[in-house]
Formats: structure tokens, C-alpha cells, sequence
């Protein structure tokens, strides 16, 4: 809890739980036999467990010297080597570098620093409540809960070391309890609307990617009661299922291909008995506890059991469990006493019959085990990078990483509550398993691309980004200056012509019915698309070198929502337009014609396409290179003649048959921001001409 009245009460608080939370972590590598095994990679793709006993250390040390709260590092071999490297590779990776890992002893005295230091800034930090983002007791609750992360990613690479390297402990003793299977059902979950989302002033510590707002409506569909037990995937182990090339997804497929995969990884089979492996033992195979597979499997289980029966199974989205955690009447899941669920470790450390635990109709959709979701995480609207973390989410909006939801019997802390969003490649293991559902509705994918082309995001940040040292932005001041232009001329429809991006477009959509964009790159031109679909676009601007930050726009913040449905975009050649696009009553061709092969042929033609009486705006800061045009082709800035011949010289003789210049030449600045320093700063010469022929 972020918030409280009594400082001093709030200090022991985050004490103890800081001290608890260290104490469970350590104990978890009380497990291992031996200083080997340690140092033995559980699987090839992870480092060995050393990392991981150091890693949540020196992540207390990285973030408090981000803070200020620490002035400088304390001990920066450890530091730099346990930094980075958590998130698993690609499963066809293979990481052969060599580390000079030091010894155990020497990580857990490292360890022991840590805690007495972090222990200390309890005790001296001043400390004003609630605590916010901005806060330097939130790195310190940041540390605090990350630890609490790794607690989980920990003990599944324990569950994959060799037995030889782990002992049992009793504090970490598995459920003993396992019966017949109960038979899945399907449950009718209604129609509704979800809102996730946090806002900053949310009592409760979180994550980047769960600030923001996300809202949608979730039509009706059917959920598996139970989520799939050993014995319901049994089904499809013994069908075949692995070797069905129909089952299973292109990336799922490669996968199962490269790793030849028969059954999940941690069933064992002992000649016509199964087995399960838990952290520190094998046991008799416990059929109606959940099965744990990775998304590739409960995808391809999915879609055997939709070719069986011809009704659309598959994994439910992110936004249908939000609707199961509704129906079934969830709520947080208290600290204070035994949950109603297998998580918290409140039972036992390991996995429970699936039938155990009623939540509503359903059963599981908190707890035992994570579940696996159609929906690569994404950001939510307004999503925010906290700067001491600022990689924590954004890496994995790549598409490759899929959500899980509900939690696990080890989730502690952020990961239990209902607020919680973690991914993971789709290849990954985790305690995860799945609950299916049936939907006659498409599982909807939200997009999580940032740009990150250099000269892409320049242009989504010169169009829809912020305004430098008082230059207002360029697009919507040329819309502007056409708009007051038009005075009161039809305003029906109206061409930007080498749109780019696409702000002008929108801005021009504020007073003409219809606005078309074209611009010859189809790369730009997505991003106008992309807006005028999906509302948003994200992208990443260049700090300095290697280091990015990432931004979001939004029409609805820029003020343009409202005209979305009036806006059309097309990839095409200035030069060579289709007869059908025509009859406009404005056009703007904003830094168009010096980037042109042929700007006379476009000028000597584009009266045709514009109704008597229309507008045309020219906007160029007449930057002639040979590169865009052959110097035969300029209209200007050269020698005729003897005398000096400028672009608009060669505009007026051009245009001067079917227009009358009416207003300009007027210069209009543009700012290009290219990194956090370096900045082009351009004046662009505007002319704006009325067809009279």
C-alpha cells in the first residue's frame, strides 16, 4: 500500500516486508544440493541459478543509484554482471559465452550488503505519503517487488535443474492431494464491458504497463469451468496431437520441430506410467491437477479440440478473463488470511486438484496455476515508462510475447492481484496452464508496435509530437493558414497531396467533408492509417546514441477523434495521379515539389483536378538536390538567362495560365527534432493560389 497516515508505521511496513521478501527468495535457493548446482545451466537458453541469486541484488543497487538514494556503486563487477539477461532467448538461441562467475559465499555476502543498505534507506529516506511515482521510495518498493517476481522465474528453472542438484526442504513442500479428474464443462460467460487500467494515484504499487485505460466490449461467449487437467490433455497427447501438423501454429510447429516435443515438459514418462516432475521430486502423475505447457501447446490443444468437434475453441483474450474474474464475483485476494485461491504459497508449493477451488461457477480463475491468453501484451492508452525501469515492459511489445493471467501458487505481491499483467515468449515455461473458451468472436489483437525506423519517427514526432523552442507545429499551421483561406468557398473536398504522416489530412478534416491523403511512401502514409483505425500511434525518439524513449499520440489528445471517419489515405505518385482524384476544392502540397522527378509536369496538370474557384497552397523551403531531381527538372533556383531565377519565378510562369496568386509568399518554420540535442530548423515559403481557368 502506497498510502497511510503514520510515517513511522509505514517505514516497519515496508521493512518487514523487504526483509520477508529476501528471506522467501534466499530460501527458495536452500533447495539446491551443492555449490554445482549453481552453476549448471537448468536449461541452455537461462544463465545458471548464480545469476539469478545476484541478479535481485544488484537490481536493488542499479535502480537506488538511478534515485540518488546511493551516490555511487557497490560493487561494480557484480553489478555489471548480474545486470541483464533474464528474459529467455529465442528456444532456437544458443548462448555459449563463458562468465567468470564468483562464488556463492561472495554473492550471498554481496547479498547481505544489500540488505543492510536498503534496510538503512528505510530508516533515513524521508518519507512523505502517499507514495507516487516520483517518489524515491517507489525504486525502493520497485525493488522490493521485483525480487518477488523472481521468486516465481526461480523456482520453474529449480523445477527444470536436474534432480541430482536439488533436495527437498520443508518449507517448500508440494500438495499431497490428487483424485479422478472431474469432466470439463462449458459455462455461459454473458456479454459485457471491461475497463482496465490504472491511474497514478492508485493506492496500490504496479507496474508501468498496467497505468493507462483500456475499455472494450466483450461479447458473449463459453469458458471451460476447470482449467485443462493432466487427464483432459492426456486426450491429445495420446491422439497425437504432437505430430499433427494441423494443430498446430507456424511458430508453434518450428518450435515443436526443434525441440521434438511428444508431451509436456514436465511430464515423464516411465515405460507405460507417467510422471510428473515438481521442484525437488518426481511424483505418480496427478491427473486432476492443471496442466502446465507452454502457449504453443494450449494453442495447439485448442485447435485439435476445434477440428473435433467443429466449434471454435481457443484460448480466451486478456479482456474475456477480465470478464470470468467478473462473473465469478472476485475481488482482491486479502494478505491477511488464507486466500480463497492456490496463490501466495498460502497452501502449498506446488500445484492443487483443479476442482478444488470454487470461485463462482468456475473454478481457478485466480490461482494454481497461470493461464495463457490470445493477447500479446501491448500498452494501455496514456501508457508511461517509469525512468528508473525503463526496459521493464517495453522490450515485449514485440508481438512474441504473449499474456498470462490469474496468477500461480507462488505469485506473491503485484503478481497476485487482479490489476497484474506479465508476458512471456510463447515458447516459455512458467507454472502456466491454460482454461479454453468457445466464441463465435475473433480474439482480438491490440497493436504494440512502437516505430523505431529513425527517419519514421522523426516524422510521427515533426507531425503529432511536440512543439521546439516555439515553432508551432508545421502541419496544422499550414491547415490552419488554408482554412482561413477558404473563407466561405465550398469546403467539400480537399487533397493533401504528399501527406507524409498525415497531420495536415486530419487538420484539414476540421472543415471540409472529405480530406484524402497521398504521399508516395506507404511507410508514412501507415501512419495516418494506423491513427485514423486504431487512434494511436507509438514510437521511439533517439535520446543520445543506442538510448531511445518511447512516446504515444493519441487523436483524441491531439483533438482530432472527431474526424477520423472523414479522412482517407492512398499511397501515390504526385506525378501521375488517377483521373479520380479530382474535383477537389483545396489542395496543399506542403514540401512536395522540390522532392518531386517531375514538378512541372505535377504543376502544368494540377488545375485539372481542382475546381473553379478552388485553392491550391504550395509549402516548399526549395531545397533543389539532384538526388530527388535532375537539375533539367528544377523550376527554379538557378542562372537564366544571366539573372537569377527563383522557384517562385518559375511557379508563377508555370501556374500562371489557370491561377492568381492570392496570398504569400509567407514563410512558415518547421522544426525536425533528430535527437534530444540536435534539432534541423527550416523555413518553408508559403504561396496560395486561386484557379480561374
Amino acid at each position: 500500500m502506497l498510502s497511510g497516515g503514520d510515517v513511522a508505521a509505514k517505514r516497519e511496513e515496508i521493512r518487514a516486508y523487504f526483509h520477508a521478501t529476501l528471506d522467501r527468495y534466499e530460501q527458495l535457493f536452500e533447495m539446491l544440493h551443492g555449490d554445482e548446482a549453481y552453476f549448471r545451466k537448468p536449461i541452455s537458453l537461462r544463465h545458471p541459478l548464480i545469476f539469478y541469486l545476484g541478479h535481485t541484488a544488484t537490481f536493488f543497487a542499479n535502480k537506488l543509484l538511478l534515485a540518488g538514494l546511493i551516490t555511487e556503486r557497490i560493487n561494480p563487477r557484480l553489478e555489471s554482471m548480474f545486470a541483464v539477461g533474464v528474459d529467455e532467448m529465442s528456444w532456437d538461441d544458443l548462448n555459449t559465452a563463458h562468465y567468470d562467475w564468483p562464488s556463492v559465499d561472495e554473492v550471498r555476502i554481496y547479498r547481505n550488503t544489500i540488505r543492510s543498505t536498503v534496510d538503512r534507506l528505510i530508516s533515513e529516506v524521508p518519507l512523505t505519503l502517499p507514495i507516487g511515482w516520483d517518489n524515491p521510495w517507489w525504486t525502493i518498493l520497485m525493488g522490493i517487488e521485483h525480487e518477488r517476481i523472481h521468486l516465481e522465474t526461480s523456482s520453474v528453472l529449480i523445477r527444470q535443474h536436474a534432480l541430482e542438484y536439488v533436495k527437498p526442504h520443508p518449507a517448500w513442500e508440494p500438495c499431497r492431494k490428487s483424485g479422478p479428474a472431474p469432466q470439463n464443462q462449458l459455462i455461459h460467460v454473458p456479454a459485457g464491458v471491461v475497463s482496465l487500467g490504472k491511474s497514478k494515484a492508485d493506492p496500490v504499487y504496479g507496474w508501468d504497463n498496467e497505468y493507462g485505460r483500456h475499455i472494450a466490449e466483450v461479447a458473449a461467449f463459453q469458458a471451460g469451468k476447470y482449467l485443462v487437467s493432466n487427464q483432459e490433455f492426456l486426450a491429445f497427447v495420446e491422439a497425437n496431437g504432437y505430430g499433427m501438423e494441423s494443430c498446430w501454429e507456424e511458430e508453434g510447429r518450428a518450435w515443436q520441430r526443434h525441440t521434438c516435443a511428444g508431451y509436456p515438459t514436465f511430464w515423464i514418462r516411465h515405460g507405460s506410467e507417467w510422471r510428473l516432475r515438481l521442484m525437488t521430486e518426481e511424483i505418480p502423475m496427478p491427473w486432476d491437477w492443471p496442466v502446465e505447457v507452454n502457449y504453443h501447446e494450449a494453442k495447439a490443444f485448442c485447435n485439435w479440440k476445434a477440428a473435433a468437434t467443429g466449434q471454435p475453441f481457443r484460448l480466451p483474450t486478456e479482456d474475456e478473463w477480465y470478464r470470468l474474474y467478473d462473473v465469478a464475483g472476485l475481488s482482491e485476494i486479502p494478505h491477511t488470511e488464507p486466500a480463497a485461491a492456490n496463490i501466495h504459497l498460502d497452501y502449498s508449493a506446488s500445484s492443487h486438484p483443479v476442482n478444488e477451488f470454487p470461485q463462482g461457477e468456475f473454478y481457478d480463475v485466480a490461482g494454481n496455476v497461470w493461464q495463457w491468453t490470445e493477447t500479446p501484451i501491448y500498452p494501455f492508452e496514456g501508457f508511461d515508462i517509469h525512468p528508473h525501469y525503463d526496459d521493464f515492459t517495453t522490450p515485449t511489445f514485440d508481438g512474441r510475447h504473449n499474456l498470462m493471467k490469474g496468477g500461480s501458487w507462488i505469485s506473491c505481491g503485484n503478481e497476485s492481484l487482479k490489476s497484474a499483467r506479465y508476458a512471456f515468449r510463447r515458447h516459455f515455461f512458467q507454472h502456466t496452464g491454460f482454461r479454453y473458451v468457445v466464441a463465435d468472436a475473433p480474439a482480438v489483437q491490440q497493436d504494440s508496435h512502437y516505430e523505431t525506423d529513425k527517419l519514421l519517427s522523426e516524422y510521427a514526432e515533426f507531425h503529432y509530437g511536440d512543439e521546439y523552442f516555439g515553432v508551432p507545429n508545421f502541419p496544422k499551421a499550414l491547415a490552419e493558414l488554408a482554412i482561413a483561406a477558404m473563407g466561405d468557398k465550398p469546403a467539400h473536398k480537399a487533397l493533401d497531396l504528399g501527406c507524409a504522416s498525415g497531420r495536415a489530412t486530419f487538420e484539414l478534416a476540421r472543415h471540409f467533408d472529405d480530406v484524402t491523403g497521398i504521399d508516395f511512401s506507404a511507410r508514412f502514409i501507415g501512419q495516418g492509417v494506423q491513427l485514423a483505425g486504431q487512434g494511436v500511434l507509438r514510437y521511439t525518439l533517439t535520446d543520445e546514441g543506442d538510448l531511445v524513449f518511447y512516446k504515444e499520440r493519441t487523436l483524441t489528445g491531439l483533438g482530432l477523434d472527431a474526424v477520423k471517419h472523414k479522412v482517407r489515405f492512398y499511397q501515390g505518385d504526385a506525378c501521375n495521379l488517377k483521373t479520380l482524384f479530382s474535383g477537389f476544392d483545396l489542395i496543399l502540397a506542403a514540401n512536395l515539389i522540390d522532392r518531386l522527378y517531375d514538378p512541372a509536369k505535377l504543376l502544368s496538370t494540377i488545375h485539372t483536378r481542382l475546381n473553379l474557384g478552388g485553392l491550391l497552397m504550395i509549402a516548399s523551403p526549395y531545397t533543389w538536390l539532384e538526388e530527388h531531381t535532375k537539375k533539367e527538372a528544377w523550376i527554379g533556383g538557378f542562372k537564366r538567362d544571366g539573372e537569377s531565377f527563383s522557384t517562385l519565378d518559375g511557379l508563377k510562369e508555370i501556374l500562371g495560365n489557370h491561377f492568381k496568386l492570392i496570398q504569400g509568399p509567407q514563410e512558415v518554420p518547421f522544426v525536425i527534432r533528430e535527437t534530444r540535442r540536435k534539432f534541423q530548423h527550416t523555413l518553408s515559403e508559403m504561396t496560395m493560389w486561386e484557379r480561374i481557368a
